[in-house]
């Protein structure tokens, strides 16, 4: 299944965090705008439950049945995201350099420190084992998935042992655990929802439960074709954000609009034709959402804050645009240059096969994940 609606959602929350980012360069007044899109942040839990709803759907039934498959796997995933991963990492890493030599001028020294890069090289930078964000401070969430990747086995054995159930079991143990850990200070947050350090095990409840959807969602006979629930769930799920609702509320509506949103699509699969308009920019989130930081300490913090900005030639809200479109223009361009050329040579490489040709874009087809 190619799920549009999902795609659109993640594509909407990388938007999101990206323009929320780029207000901290807006001039005095923007608190009020920042503090509503801060309080949209919980779309990242939407992040890990959408992944491991397609890695599930994807993997549950074949991964581990065979010799290697969980290597391959892996290999796959790592060659998915890692290239564009390390040129944003190196991109900091320059800019670490810069400041070490007095070139540039940080009021944030912490987050180029050099001890965190091996962390950072092996994303484990989410693992609980640094302090702050550091280098491309949007990268733990890549962190976090990897910690998912790995793990997934455990939700595979949950599901064959107990079924939905297993799921639904382990997902609530990580929630129970994360909420011990944070009572107990071992999670230095007030909630494992704003984790991002120790992001990883976030991440992993959140994967479990889009894992529980996903088989909910295959198990289900209601033939359900209309979008209009999962769009008004969405809604509730966004309104309970922004009206500072019960977290869990907020994951259970999220939950519930995604399994509303793929039942639709499952049965009526060219229903979402309406959303194909978006699908250049769908699937090119993750890279929004990496390039995002290197483009911000280019057009933001170098060339507005000391040359746009100084002459009051134009309004931050006029020239943030910028940044959003040059944003979308170096993702969209890395995902064809780039990050597919190279990811189907190390897979090619590493798995002693040779790179499939990518078809051409097709309007519907029966078989296809959202970014994936």
């Amino acid at each position: 299944m190619h799920y549009r609606i999902f795609e659109t959602w993640r594509l909407t929350a990388a938007l999101t965090i990206m323009m929320w980012h780029f207000l901290r360069y807006a001039p005095p007044g923007h608190e009020a705008a920042s503090a509503a899109l801060y309080r949209l942040m919980p779309l990242m839990e939407m992040f890990f439950m959408i992944s491991g709803f397609l890695i599930m759907e994807r993997y549950g039934d074949r991964l581990l049945r065979e010799r290697g498959s969980f290597g391959r796997y892996l290999l796959r995933r790592i060659a998915r995201f890692y290239p564009l991963y390390l040129v944003t990492l190196l991109f900091f890493c320059v800019v670490a350099l810069a400041i070490d030599f007095g070139f540039v001028q940080t009021g944030d020294p912490g987050r180029y420190a050099w001890s965190a890069l091996p962390a950072n090289l092996l994303l484990l930078q989410a693992w609980g084992l640094t302090d702050t964000l550091t280098f491309n401070y949007v990268a733990w969430s890549m962190s976090a998935e990897w910690f998912c990747y790995l793990l997934l086995p455990l939700i595979i054995l949950a599901y064959r042992a107990g079924g939905k159930a297993g799921l639904a079991a382990m997902a609530a143990l990580s929630v129970l655990v994360l909420e011990l850990a944070v009572a107990a200070n071992i999670i230095p947050f007030a909630s494992w929802l704003e984790a991002n350090t120790w992001g990883a095990y976030r991440a992993f409840a959140d994967f479990a439960l889009g894992a529980f959807v996903a088989m909910a969602v295959r198990d289900s006979r209601w033939r359900l074709k209309s979008h209009a629930p999962a769009w008004i769930v969405f809604a509730l799920a966004i309104a309970a954000m922004a009206t500072n609702q019960y977290s869990y509320v907020i994951v259970l509506l999220l939950g519930l609009a995604m399994y509303c949103a793929a039942l639709a699509e499952r049965n009526r699969p060219d229903s979402s034709l309406y959303l194909a308009f978006l699908h250049p920019l769908g699937k090119v989130s993750l890279g929004i959402y990496l390039i995002h930081p290197v483009i911000e300490s280019v057009l933001l913090a170098v060339l507005w804050r000391k040359l746009v900005e100084p002459l009051g030639v134009v309004s931050f809200y006029t020239y943030w645009l910028v940044p959003a479109l040059v944003v979308i223009g170096v993702a969209m361009a890395s995902h064809r240059y780039f990050e597919r050329p190279v990811g189907d040579r190390i897979t090619g490489w590493l798995l002693s096969t040779k790179p499939r040709a990518r078809p051409a874009e097709i309007v519907v087809a029966p078989a296809n994940r959202v970014g994936r």
